[in-house]
């Protein structure tokens, strides 16, 4: 071969190659740059279910910065795969999926921020034999997710009760939110005696969503339905379409039934309720985390103008309006209400960044603060909450601000009360799977 064939063939080539470690470098440099602004930002503690990677085992070929759906949640630095805003990462897991070497583990919690979850089988079964967890409980927040697993866990439970019947139910579904839902369509689908329970209506968290919240979801596959291809949708849209999918798939829902306690019975278990008693062969628990709203525990808080839930921002047109909290939850909450005419709105937050919010809650937030129609208050704590105002202490000095309503978005308590009293074990997750 001639060296002019040579550098025929090799000249495009060398090129391509130099043109790829331009673009890699280029990137990783971003990446760089991305993870110091979230360290500086102190924006460093993953809200949920999120990867570790371990630098042993990454060999660095960016699959898993490319397949998260959130963005540069993931980017290379150094050559390995990072966490570079950790904020913005929510759980999808595509990651972990994509790793050829499989040095990237979902984990739940940080050696910073403990997370409080049961302890689960890989069966999806806790502690108590016959009693289940999947979704929120325990701690598959994303929509998709927590139907997956949902779907999952009935499958487990109808593969380990096996053919036996009896005159009691099979299965009773505590929670009709996504995972409830998922699980009520495969309890059908395997023609199991089940019923579902919720101690409110359908949609669990999702329901008590802000008006008109985009709900972001990704594909999920159920028995009898199909794939759902929600990739983005409203609040309403997706409350809209699950009430359809009940009608068409018959599944048993009783609302407005809470559980207060689930007795051994032999070799049942008794699911009570305030207004009744089922007795089963297995139980699903499908309840969200947040229980009991986080209270203040402060003067004043009693006062019928402090609610735990944004349900309209239209009731609060015209309003003083003050919002306590620093998650998602908080952000929205204060934006929404802000867009609304004559309101006049306040973000109070005791930390001095918004560590567990995504990236598109945070840039909405400096919007709204940039075109002044919101007043961010930080390193602050409310102190007294009063019929015409509220006093609140900054940075060791305390402020009092006319107000007509409070709203506290300080997440919740999980019912460990209630799952200790059934015997669940409960788990503190440090960072671990």
């Amino acid at each position: 071969m001639t060296l002019s064939m040579m550098l025929t063939y090799a000249l495009p080539a060398l090129l391509l190659c130099a043109g790829t470690l331009l673009i890699r470098r280029h990137r990783e440099r971003r990446a760089i740059a991305a993870l110091k602004d979230s360290v500086n930002a102190g924006l460093t503690e993953p809200a949920s279910l999120h990867p570790i990677i371990d630098p042993t085992l990454c060999i660095g070929c960016g699959n898993c910065t490319r397949a998260c759906p959130e963005g540069d949640v993931l980017g290379l630095v150094d050559g390995r795969a990072a966490l570079i805003d950790p904020t913005s990462c929510i759980g999808h897991g595509a990651c972990a999926d994509v790793c050829p070497a499989g040095a990237i583990t979902l984990v739940l919690g940080s050696e910073q921020r403990g997370v409080d979850i049961p302890w689960v089988s890989p069966e999806f079964e806790s502690s108590v034999p016959g009693i289940y967890i999947a979704g929120e409980l325990g701690g598959m927040g994303l929509i998709r997710n927590a139907m997956e697993q949902g779907r999952q866990a009935v499958e487990a439970i109808h593969a380990q009760l096996g053919r036996g019947r009896s005159k009691c139910l099979d299965l009773v579904i505590i929670g009709a939110g996504p995972a409830g839902i998922a699980a009520s369509i495969t309890a059908k689908s395997k023609k199991m005696r089940y019923l579902t329970l919720d101690q409110d209506t359908l949609g669990g968290t999702v329901a008590h969503f802000p008006r008109r919240k985009i709900v972001m979801t990704a594909p999920v596959t159920l028995p009898i339905v199909g794939k759902i291809r929600f990739r983005e949708t409203t609040k309403e849209e997706l409350l809209g379409f699950w009430k359809d999918l009940i009608a068409r798939t018959r599944i048993k829902i009783r609302g407005n039934q809470t559980v207060t306690d689930i007795a051994r019975k032999g070799d049942k278990l008794k699911v009570i309720t305030e207004k009744a008693e089922f007795e089963t062969r297995a139980v699903l628990l499908a309840i969200g985390r947040r229980g009991t709203p986080r209270l203040l525990g402060v003067p004043g808080e009693e006062l019928p103008k402090v609610v735990y839930r944004l349900a309209d921002p239209e009731q609060y047109r015209g309003q003083k309006v003050l919002v306590v909290g620093g998650g998602d939850s908080a952000i929205e909450a204060a934006v929404s209400v802000a867009e609304e005419p004559g309101t006049q709105v306040a973000l109070c937050y005791r930390g001095a960044a918004f560590n567990r919010a995504k990236r598109k809650n945070r840039l909405k937030l400096e919007k709204a603060v940039a075109a002044k129609r919101l007043l961010l208050i930080l390193e602050a704590n409310v102190a007294e909450i009063r019929d015409a105002d509220v006093s609140i202490n900054v940075k060791g000095k305390r402020y009092k601000f006319a107000n007509d309503a409070v709203i506290v978005c300080a997440g919740g308590v999980l019912p460990t009360a209630f799952l200790e009293g059934i015997g669940l074990r409960i788990d503190t997750k440090t960072g671990t799977a």
